[in-house]
């Protein structure tokens, strides 16, 4: 097992594991209590939770349903089940009661390893068939052999426009999500991740477990993101970067906290996923704190990063999300074929990190794939030095008398106020164009910014034809695990 910037990882996460744990180098620090785990502890236990699994008559890619937030627990639960062969099932905790029995139901897991603080949800959510494993004896028992092409991953999406999809990874998919950034980033063994995103996600789970997996470095977790802990825990933790959502970069920008000159001299970048990171928020985020922010872009169904900027010193385009590492991305147009750079059409990827299937879900799977080109749903161009800007997702372009306008643009224009730390535009029915313009946004504490002002300023930024007709002010935006803002939820809840 020798980690190779230039091919994906062979073998499996077990191997990977095992290879690790020749060593007793750190591998996580959980920062609530400052406990440790290093690798070949991290095998052990995970070798005792994969054989009281298999102890249970579990067959091999079965489901174990993983319901944990951050923290030790919740790593150990993840390796274990891959480890042991089996498909860990990473159940969002933040998801909802019903989309929670939707995912428990349909993954048919007979196995759960449950935090004891989400006991009484697991209870009302869980199908009969389902029980709760809380020991891990040890045990004789032998596991199954692991080979690189089987499930070792179940994630869902969020199901904004219907039923969540379940996304299987492989062995080898699941590797090569963490190999992405690591490719990227540049990422050794000597090398710390904040992890402040939730592992039930895509991006917390890949880029920087995954990611410290691949590259032999470690990850300082936190159970959930804090404003005005995070600058602290990068120093007490002497992490080397970290990744987050716009949306928590957004909330740093407006804390009153600062990193000291030591973490900032220690730290070699910060990276941005999930959605489309505003100029104007990215120039003042690094403007204050003179930390690099890397926009990049990601998918469940690609384990995470498709696309990033080169670090410095490399070119770094602000706006777009960067150049393809360790896969292909394309942009095709209506008839499927090629576009030339500069035309919009849909992204496509092709890559070791493309998911295998949608759960029992055929049609969907091939709907979304055009030969082994996986079609993201997204829409983009391609500049002439292979640098790919998001104009916006084909179900959220908003139509207004026939004419499509990205959302994107207008969350820009809407953060270009100083005053206003989420932001997101919608489509509303009008019976005169099919559709309107609306937005809503957070402003911070004491803001007596109006709607009219932002109205005024997209019409200045934009056109009085993009610029929304109506703003709302909320406490806060609806989001997913991860911290992204999920704009069709709008349309329903205003």
């Amino acid at each position: 097992m020798k980690l190779s910037y230039e091919t994906p990882p062979d073998g499996t996460v077990r191997d990977w594991v095992d290879y690790r744990a020749q060593s007793d180098e750190i591998a996580f620090v959980f920062a609530e209590d400052n406990r440790t785990l290093n690798w070949s502890d991290l095998r052990d236990e995970a070798a005792k939770i994969a054989r009281a699994i298999t102890a249970q008559g579990i067959a091999k890619g079965e489901s174990i349903a993983i319901l944990q937030p951050n923290g030790r627990e919740g790593v150990l639960a993840f390796y274990g089940a891959v480890y042991g062969g089996f498909r860990a099932t990473m159940i969002n905790l933040a998801a909802g009661r019903d989309a929670i029995a939707y995912a428990l139901d349909h993954c048919e897991a007979r196995i759960a390893l449950v935090h004891d603080s989400v006991s009484d949800m697991f209870e009302s959510a869980r199908p009969e068939k389902m029980t709760r494993l809380s020991s891990f004896t040890e045990n004789a028992v032998e596991l199954h052999n692991v080979s690189s092409s089987d499930h070792a991953l179940l994630m869902y999406t969020s199901g904004t426009t219907g039923r969540p999809k379940g996304v299987v990874h492989t062995q080898s998919s699941l590797l090569a999500g963490g190999w992405a950034p690591t490719v990227a980033h540049r990422l050794t063994d000597e090398d710390r991740a904040l992890c402040v995103l939730p592992i039930c996600h895509i991006n917390g789970l890949c880029v920087t477990v995954m990611g410290a997996l691949v590259s032999g470095g470690s990850v300082a977790m936190v159970e959930k993101f804090s404003a005005s802990r995070f600058w602290n825990q990068i120093k007490t933790h002497e992490a080397t970067w970290f990744s987050v959502v716009p949306t928590i970069i957004s909330h740093l920008l407006h804390s009153d906290t600062n990193p000291d000159e030591q973490s900032k001299s220690r730290l070699r970048f910060g990276r941005s996923a999930s959605s489309a990171l505003a100029p104007d928020v990215q120039t003042a985020f690094e403007t204050r704190f003179g930390l690099p922010i890397i926009e990049t872009m990601g998918l469940t169904e690609t384990a995470a990063q498709i696309l990033s900027n080169p670090l410095p010193p490399g070119t770094r385009k602000i706006g777009s999300p960067g150049i393809a590492y360790g896969n292909e991305v394309i942009i095709l147009a209506t008839d499927q074929s090629e576009c030339k750079a500069g035309v919009e059409g849909e992204i496509a990827i092709r890559g070791p990190n493309v998911m295998l299937e949608y759960l029992k879900n055929p049609d969907a799977t091939q709907s979304t794939f055009h030969g082994r080109w996986l079609r993201t749903g997204d829409l983009g161009r391609k500049d002439v030095d292979g640098y790919l800007f998001v104009t916006g997702r084909l179900k959220e372009l908003i139509i207004k008398g026939g004419e499509n306008i990205a959302p994107r643009e207008i969350d820009e224009a809407l953060y270009a106020h100083g005053d206003v730390v989420e932001a997101a535009a919608f489509a509303r029915p009008c019976k005169t164009y099919g559709e309107r313009v609306e937005a809503a946004v957070r402003v911070c504490e004491g803001s007596s910014l109006t709607a009219e002002e932002l109205i005024a300023t997209c019409v200045e930024k934009l056109g009085k034809f993009k610029a929304p007709d109506h703003v709302h002010f909320l406490p806060e935006l609806p989001k997913g695990p991860s911290g992204k803002i999920q704009r069709l939820k709008l349309q329903e809840i205003l």
